[in-house]
C-alpha cells in the first residue's frame, strides 16, 4: 500500500494537499470522541486546525501517509517520543508477529516478563525487581501508590510533568495555579477529589532550595520526590545529587520519570548518565517503540512493598508488550541507538538558530537534543507556529516547534528538512514584515497545550 501512495503525492515544494477524506473524518470525530483524540498532544488544534491531516494510513520508517495518500516526512512528534527506531521498525515488529502467531494471552503468564525483568536489571545495577503496565500514566501512579506504601506517608513532592492521574493533579486544587512555572502550567484538576488538596507539592528544576522547603514544612509526611532527571535543561552541578541526598534524609522515596527521557541519552535511563541513582523509575514511550509497554523499576525493598497493596490488571499480563521492549533494548544497544538521537537533534537545533538568524526571526530553542524545541516570540506565537506548520505541509513534512529524532532519520532527511525550515522561515519574515501572517492561514492558529482539555 505504501509505494501505491508514494506515487500520489511528492515532496513538492508549494504544494498544498488535499485533505478531502481528512477534514472528513475529524469532523465525524468532534462528534463523536470528546476532544477528537485520546491524547491532547495529537489533537489537530495543537497544530493548525483545517490544516494538520490529524489521521494516519500507514507509517513506515520516518513517513506517513494521511488518509487523501498525501505522504510526508516526519519531522515532527516522532509519535510523541514513542517511535524513536522510526515506524513499523523491522526487527520490533518481526518479534511481535513472532509471538502474535503462538498467542499473545492465555490462563498462564509469559516468559517475556522475566526476561525484560532481567534485561532492565542489568541495565540499571541499582535495581532489584520490575512490574510492567502499559501505559506511562498508569505506570506512574503504581509508582506512587508503591512509595506511600513504602513510607506510610501520604504527600508528593514533585517537579515537571507526570501524566493524568488524581496524584498529580491534585496539585492544583489549592490555588489552582500549582503547576504555573514548571513543565506545562495550566491542567485542569476538575474531578479530582478535594480530599487530595495538599497532598502534591510542586517545586522547580535546578531549585533544591525549594525542595529542601517543602521536605522541611512537610517533615515525616513526603513519600517521594517525583521527577524527570532531565527533560529542558540540564541539571545544574550538584542538584540532582542533592536532590537524591535530601530525600535519603527526610525517608522519601526518589523516584525518577523517565517515561519522556528514558533511551535518549543512554541504553536505558538518562539518570545513568548523571550517575544518580533513584529507588524507583519509570519507563514508557520509547520502550516499545510504539508498542504498549511501560516499566516500573527499583530497588528490592521499595518493590516488595507493592505487595502490601492491591495493583493489579489483566492487560498487563499480554505478551506483546514485553516482546517489543526486549526487541527494541537489542537494536539499541547493537545500534548505539541513543548516540544517533543526540547526534541527529543536535544538527536540528544548530540548524534551527541558523535560518532563525539568517531571516532575522526572534525564537527560542531549547530542550536536550533528541527531544527539541523551538518558540516563536511575541503575542502572535501560536499564529506563527500554525502558519510554519502550513508552510512545512505544503513542502511535503510533519514538522511542527517540535523535533524528536528517531533513529529512521537520515542525514539527507535532516538536510531536506533544514531546507524546507529555511524557506518557511524566510516566508514567515516576510509576511511578518508586511503584517498580513493571519491572513495567509489556511487554518486554524494553534491552541496552548494543556489549556484545553475538553
Amino acid at each position: 500500500m505504501a509505494a501505491e501512495l508514494a506515487d500520489k503525492s511528492d515532496l513538492v515544494p508549494g504544494a498544498a494537499p488535499d485533505l478531502t477524506r481528512s477534514l472528513e473524518i475529524q469532523a465525524r470525530a468532534r462528534r463523536l470522541i470528546p476532544g477528537v483524540s485520546q491524547l491532547l498532544s495529537k489533537r489537530p488544534d495543537q497544530f493548525s486546525e483545517g490544516v494538520w491531516p490529524g489521521f494516519f494510513s500507514e507509517a513506515r520508517g520516518a513517513e506517513v501517509w494521511d488518509l487523501d495518500g498525501n505522504r510526508y516526512l516526519d519531522m515532527s512528534i516522532s509519535g510523541i517520543g514513542a517511535n524513536v527506531l522510526g515506524y513499523a521498525d523491522p526487527d520490533v515488529d518481526a518479534a511481535v508477529l513472532d509471538a502474535i502467531k503462538v498467542g499473545v494471552s492465555s490462563s498462564l503468564l509469559c516468559p517475556e516478563d522475566v526476561n525484560l525483568a532481567e534485561k532492565l536489571i542489568s541495565l540499571h545495577p541499582w535495581a532489584d525487581m520490575a512490574r510492567f503496565a502499559r501505559t506511562g500514566g498508569e505506570a506512574m501512579a503504581i509508582a506512587v501508590r508503591i512509595a506511600r506504601v513504602r513510607t506510610g506517608r501520604d504527600k508528593i513532592a514533585f517537579c515537571g510533568y507526570h501524566g493524568w492521574h488524581d496524584w498529580y493533579l491534585a496539585a492544583n486544587l489549592a490555588s489552582g495555579d500549582a503547576l504555573d512555572g514548571l513543565l506545562l502550567p495550566g491542567l485542569e484538576p476538575s474531578g479530582v477529589p478535594r480530599g487530595l488538596e495538599g497532598t502534591a507539592i510542586a517545586f522547580q528544576y535546578n531549585r533544591a532550595d525549594q525542595l529542601k522547603e517543602i521536605l522541611n514544612h512537610n517533615s515525616g509526611e513526603v513519600a517521594a520526590v517525583v521527577m524527570e532527571p532531565i527533560r529542558g535543561p540540564y541539571p545544574e552541578p550538584g542538584f540532582l545529587e542533592e536532590v537524591r541526598s535530601l530525600a535519603t534524609e527526610k525517608g522519601a522515596l526518589l523516584v525518577f520519570d523517565e517515561i519522556s527521557s528514558g533511551l535518549r541519552l543512554a541504553t536505558g535511563g538518562a539518570h545513568l548518565v548523571f550517575d544518580v541513582h533513584p529507588d524507583i523509575a519509570v519507563f514508557s514511550k520509547a520502550l516499545g517503540n510504539g508498542y504498549a509497554i511501560a516499566a516500573v523499576i527499583g530497588k528490592g525493598a521499595a518493590m516488595r512493598a507493592s505487595q502490601d497493596s492491591f495493583i493489579s490488571s489483566t492487560n498487563w499480563t499480554e505478551r506483546v508488550g514485553p516482546t517489543a521492549a526486549l526487541a527494541v533494548l537489542e537494536k539499541y544497544e547493537r545500534l548505539d541507538v541513543s548516540t544517533r538521537l543526540v547526534e541527529l537533534g543536535s544538527q536540528v537545533q544548530k540548524g534551527w538558530s541558523e535560518c532563525a538568524q539568517r531571516h532575522d526571526l526572534q525564537v527560542e530553542v531549547g530542550g536536550i537534543a533528541p527531544l527539541s524545541k523551538f518558540s516563536f516570540h511575541g503575542a502572535d506565537a501560536l499564529v506563527l507556529k500554525a502558519f510554519f506548520v502550513q508552510l512545512m505541509l505544503d513542502q511535503g513534512f510533519l514538522a511542527s516547534t517540535l523535533y524528536y529524532s528517531m533513529y529512521a532519520h537520515t542525514d539527507i532527511h535532516i538536510t531536506q528538512y533544514l531546507e524546507a525550515v529555511d524557506r518557511a522561515f524566510e516566508e514567515i519574515a516576510q509576511c511578518i514584515e508586511l503584517e498580513n501572517v493571519l491572513e495567509q492561514l489556511r487554518g486554524q492558529p494553534a491552541v496552548p497545550g494543556f489549556k484545553r482539555m475538553t
